[in-house]
C-alpha cells in the first residue's frame, strides 16, 4: 500500500504561482508513473500532468501547457507541480495519483490506482 499526501495549496492572486508537493509513504514510487489531476466544483476530475518513472518524460493538459511543470525527486519519494501564471480557471482541488501498472506517462484517470486526499487551490481575480 502507498499513501499520498498533497500539500502546498492555498489562495493566490491571478498571475501568481504555487508549488504543490505530493509525498508518498509506504513504498517507493521510483518505478511508477505519477500524475496530477484537478476537480473544480460541479465538474469532472480532469487530467493536468503526468511524469514517467525517471522524470525524463512528461505530458500536460493543453490548458496548463507552458505554465505548469511536473517534476519528481525519487530520493525523496515526492512529486511536485510548479504552477505559474495562475488564473481563476485553475481554481480546483488538486490530486496526485500513482499508477501501479505504468512507468511511462499516462493521462487516463482509470490507469491510476492510488490517490491523495487533495489540496485546494484558489485563484482570485
Amino acid at each position: 500500500q502507498v499513501q499520498l499526501v498533497e500539500s502546498g495549496g492555498g489562495l493566490v492572486q491571478a498571475g501568481g504561482s504555487l508549488r504543490l508537493s505530493c509525498a508518498a509513504s509506504g513504498r517507493t514510487i521510483s518505478s511508477n508513473a505519477m500524475g496530477w489531476f484537478r476537480q473544480a466544483p460541479g465538474k469532472e476530475r480532469e487530467f493536468v500532468a503526468t511524469i514517467n518513472w525517471s522524470g525524463g518524460n512528461s505530458y500536460y493538459a493543453d490548458s496548463v501547457k507552458g505554465r505548469f511543470t511536473i517534476s519528481r525527486d525519487n530520493a525523496k519519494n515526492t512529486v511536485y507541480l510548479q504552477m505559474n501564471s495562475l488564473n481563476p480557471e485553475d481554481t480546483a482541488v488538486y490530486f496526485c495519483a500513482l499508477s501501479s501498472t505504468y512507468s511511462v506517462p499516462t493521462r487516463a484517470r482509470e490507469e491510476y490506482d492510488y490517490w491523495g486526499q487533495g489540496t485546494q487551490v484558489t485563484v482570485s481575480s
